[in-house]
């Protein structure tokens, strides 16, 4: 099972670690990253497997959309199947 990981806010220290922490203490592992850094304004997308995620997709969620809310971004984690739907037109 694979996930889509967004994430954006203005650049600041610390974004890429505390993310990928989470997903390392959660067994997610990451299959493809993009990322980049416009006028101060940083964007990355991720690709994540999640077939042996330690928690339930619902407690990555809410982890991921807290630590954005500490760290001021807006992070977004989606089943693939769901964001290939909302973007095939």
């Amino acid at each position: 099972m694979k996930a889509v990981i967004t994430v954006l806010g203005n650049d600041k220290r610390g974004i890429i670690y505390n993310v990928t922490k989470i997903l390392a203490e959660s067994d997610v592992n990451i299959l493809d990253i993009s990322q980049t850094i416009l006028d101060g304004y940083f964007t990355m997308v991720m690709i994540v497997d999640i077939e042996k995620c330690n928690i339930k997709f619902e407690e990555l969620q809410n982890r991921l959309e807290a630590k954005g809310a500490e760290m001021e971004l807006n992070i977004r984690i989606q089943h693939k199947q769901i964001f290939d739907s909302m973007h095939n037109i």
